[in-house]
């Protein structure tokens, strides 16, 4: 399928606006500092780590593994941001909407997304002094690539519908969602007044499952998210299986087939699968040495997306997204390198 028909859709619902449109794309997500280390194997099984995982854990346990690391890298994170960090990269003119606490991490944070290209309202830092703090993922990674991840979700786990910027939101061509944040109830409402203000401003709404241990624990609450409010999902092949509580992947795949009109599903080294309006668009997966799995995701939903708003083919936006994941897995650290530039 070369012609890209959610485009055509967009084209008649959304474009017709689009001078209202400041930003191309407006994430809402966990803010939270990455932090990077290599491993051995053997670390993981002395913590009671799952491979590939991501954990929550508390700020003592935070402090424990921290002093236990040699980290090679700290940057602004989390999925969604990270999302947005490589889509303004790409030239996409991205938002981003979290919270951090008013503390030195929490600026700093906020310094990091805006050296990176992407704007972020005085909103992000807390103004109410709470005593929690600025989120932190610990990363961990062993020799082949793979990452697990600690996460101390501090005070980003306070986002809710106060935390919204409504006008924001209204003015990005797409709103996009990211699955960790829906762990918590005023996350929850956030995610559907958002969706709620992006449609009735004729925008698109998209959302990133995350991580299948959270597609678990929130499996109707996401179901009824996506039938009912998202124009465009973003899952691997974990996630949508767990999604659709299922081990067959081409099952998952009709499944969410009969609930959206619109959803990208990666394989990682299988390549990945955009399914539209009940078409399928299969895209080869790119050889690449593997160095650090983190962001893949997240850069693969960036390339993406970057096509998509440019109004390119599904199968180019889908060779965006996969060059991008290419790319970020080649080097530690989830981001795009400054080298990388988007191939026409």
């Amino acid at each position: 399928m070369e012609g890209n028909h959610f485009a055509t859709e967009r084209n008649s619902h959304v474009e017709s606006i689009n001078h209202t449109a400041n930003f191309d794309l407006v994430g809402i997500g966990n803010a939270i500092v990455d932090v990077q280390a290599p491993i051995e194997a053997s670390f993981l099984e002395e913590h009671g780590m799952v491979p590939g995982s991501m954990t929550l854990i508390d700020a003592a346990t935070a402090k424990s593994l921290y002093a236990k690391i040699h980290p090679i890298e700290q940057t602004g994170g989390g999925s969604v941001a990270n999302s947005c960090v490589a889509a303004a990269r790409l030239g996409v003119k991205a938002a981003f909407l979290g919270k951090v606490a008013n503390d030195e991490l929490g600026k700093k944070y906020a310094e990091d997304m805006r050296l990176s290209g992407v704007y972020c309202p005085p909103t992000l830092l807390d103004s109410q002094n709470s005593t929690e703090s600025t989120a932190v993922c610990l990363i961990v990674i062993t020799a082949d690539g793979q990452r697990t991840m600690n996460t101390y979700l501090g005070i980003c786990t306070k986002f809710g519908e106060p935390d919204l910027d409504e006008a924001l939101i209204a003015q990005s061509r797409i709103l996009y969602l990211e699955g960790y944040l829906f762990d918590t109830e005023p996350a929850k409402k956030a995610f559907y007044k958002a969706a709620e203000i992006a449609h009735k401003a004729g925008r698109k709404v998209a959302l990133s499952l995350s991580d299948s241990f959270c597609v678990e624990r929130h499996r109707q609450d996401f179901r009824a998210l996506v039938s009912g409010h998202i124009d465009l999902l973003f899952a691997n092949e974990n996630e949508i299986c767990s999604l659709y509580e299922t081990s067959n992947f081409e099952d998952a795949a009709n499944a969410v087939n009969q609930e959206t009109d619109f959803a990208v599903l990666t394989r990682s080294e299988k390549g990945s699968l955009i399914l539209c309006k009940g078409e399928r668009t299969a895209i080869e997966p790119l050889p690449v040495k593997v160095v650090d799995t983190t962001g893949a995701g997240d850069a693969y939903a960036a390339g993406f997306l970057s096509g998509f708003l440019k109004g390119r083919p599904l199968k180019e936006c889908g060779f965006l997204g996969s060059r991008a994941a290419s790319e970020v897995i080649s080097h530690f650290g989830p981001r795009l390198s400054s080298s990388f530039s988007e191939m026409a």
